[in-house]
């Protein structure tokens, strides 16, 4: 499934790990594996001097060196370029003259407020590109070496944007020899309206129940069918706050002690002019783990 791979690094201590996962991950699929580093012309354009620039063109190289010094140590092979222009254009033009099968980017860390926020330029990949994106945070797992994907999760409800996921946990799971949670998200806000979901009738919380159940029974019915081996955990969680279907996500991701969670950028109830859909993009801000994006294309 993952033939080919583009690392995104721009030497921050985010890009870093991400290419230590990508990397990882490359190594499991046996992937060949691109590492790109921008230089972005905007910056260029600000330099006064020879010496400016040749300082930001040296500021990718390292970054690049410093990734080719992770891959040595792994023994693994890669191929690296430097370009300039809008790293965003850059980065998925890349891809697709690599026909790669995965972009790999770290997340922007946290605001001096403490408030996640999700790098601008990793979400307008995720928006631009049609290729899966694997987005790491950079969150220190007390030296750890070895990837662990032991507890893997798939989210759906059950619309087609969100079943893309599902081929991807297979092959994930497969690799890794993982259990794999599937996980509906029963938003009551959303079926009930804001001012009214405290008075929603049991019976009409009971079909949603049920229609959750259906939509994570189809997706597990799917990966038992591909391989009988794997181990299978479905689950429907109920949500009345005000974040709803992403704070859902991210409380199941803590009580399950999840690895890594693979979701559709977009669910039902998405619209085509939507960047970004609402719950992947919160859920990208919140989580600890690493989260593979996957757009529908068809």
């Amino acid at each position: 499934m993952y033939d080919s791979i583009v690392i995104a690094v721009d030497g921050s201590d985010e890009a870093r790990r991400a290419a230590q996962y990508g990397l990882r991950l490359a190594q499991v699929f046996d992937a060949t594996v691109d590492v790109l580093s921008v230089v972005e012309r905007k910056a260029l354009w600000l330099t006064e001097t020879p010496d400016e620039k040749t300082q930001l063109r040296e500021q990718g190289e390292n970054a690049l060196t410093e990734v080719g010094e992770i891959a040595s140590e792994l023994g693994y092979p890669i191929s690296t370029e430097l370009t300039e222009g809008k790293p965003t254009v850059q980065i998925s033009e890349y891809a697709d003259e690599q026909d790669s099968d995965l972009i790999v980017l770290g997340r922007q860390g946290l605001t001096g407020l403490g408030r996640r926020l999700l790098g601008g330029v990793t979400e307008q990949v995720l928006s631009r590109s049609d290729v899966p994106v694997l987005v790491v945070p950079d969150i220190d797992h007390k030296g750890k070496t070895e990837i662990d994907y032991s507890r893997v999760l798939i989210t759906t409800d059950g619309s087609k944007n969100a079943e893309v996921a599902i081929p991807h946990g297979i092959e994930i799971t497969r690799r890794y020899d993982s259990n794999v949670h599937v996980l509906n998200v029963v938003d009551l806000q959303a079926a009930g309206g804001v001012f009214n979901a405290g008075g929603l009738e049991k019976e009409f919380i009971e079909r949603l129940d049920a229609r959750g159940q259906e939509a994570v029974d189809s997706v597990a019915d799917k990966i038992e069918e591909s391989d009988s081996d794997l181990t299978v955990k479905t689950a429907v969680k109920q949500m009345a706050s005000f974040e709803r279907t992403a704070a859902g996500v991210c409380e199941y991701v803590e009580e399950n002690k999840i690895d890594f969670i693979i979701m559709g950028s977009h669910g039902r109830s998405n619209l085509e002019r939507q960047l970004l859909g609402s719950v992947a993009s919160t859920v990208l801000r919140t989580v600890d783990v690493p989260v593979l994006v996957i757009k529908r294309t068809g």
